[in-house]
Order: C-alpha cells, then structure tokens, then sequence
C-alpha cells in the first residue's frame, strides 16, 4: 500500500524560502504524478503543483516562478521549493499520487494523501 510522509514545513518569515519533502514508500514514484496541495485556514483545499511521471510539471497562477516541484527517484521522494513566501501561502501542505499520471491539479484524481505538513508565513 502506497504511504506518503510530508515534512519541512514551519514557521519562515515574508519573503523567506522552504523545501518542502514527501518520502514514498509501497510503489515506484517514477511511476505516478506527484503533487502537492495545499488547504489554507478557514479555505477550501488548492492544487500547487504536480508533477507527471515524465517530468512535465503544471503549476498554480498564486506560485508559478515561486514554487519548484521536483522529484528524485532513486530515493523515492518528491519535492517542493519555496520561494518568496508571502502570508497567503499560509496552509497545510498535502502531497499526493495519481497512479495513472495525469498532470491536472484535480484532488479527485489523486488516490494517495500524505497527513500534511504546516507552513506559516508571517510578517
């Protein structure tokens, strides 16, 4: 069974960077898009970015040449890079695996979630 394990996430001031990283473990991520999704407090849940099996990448408009998703396969691990974080990237960050490899930020496409990791952005 597919088990996903966010972490990285803290507390990182305007303008400050993180990486975020998922650990996969139950299937071969090279496999799967992987992507990452975020829920800020009080709001729905929002795509980031995804990553396809190919390497094709698809980005959200709010992070788009901010954010970078990446993955190394031979270790199974997914990435996201954080730059320039403003307060409104403030949320609890999910990734997840699409078995069938699409690249559409649709959570309903997603089969397997990680329990998140918390950024928060202060100024």
């Amino acid at each position: 069974q597919a088990r996903l394990m966010e972490s990285g996430g803290g507390s990182v001031q305007v303008g400050g960077s993180l990486r975020l990283t998922c650990d996969v473990s139950g299937y071969t991520a090279s496999t799967y898009s992987m992507a990452w999704f975020r829920q800020p407090p009080g709001k729905e849940q929002e795509g980031v970015a995804v990553i396809g099996a190919d390497g094709a990448t698809t980005y959200s408009d709010s992070v788009k040449g901010r954010f970078a998703i990446s993955k190394d396969n031979a270790k199974n691990t997914l990435y996201l890079q954080m730059k320039s974080l403003k307060p409104e990237d403030t949320a609890m960050y999910y990734c997840a695996a699409d078995p069938f490899g699409g690249t559409v930020l649709d959570p309903a496409d997603f089969a397997y979630w990680g329990r998140g990791t918390q950024v928060t952005v202060s100024s």
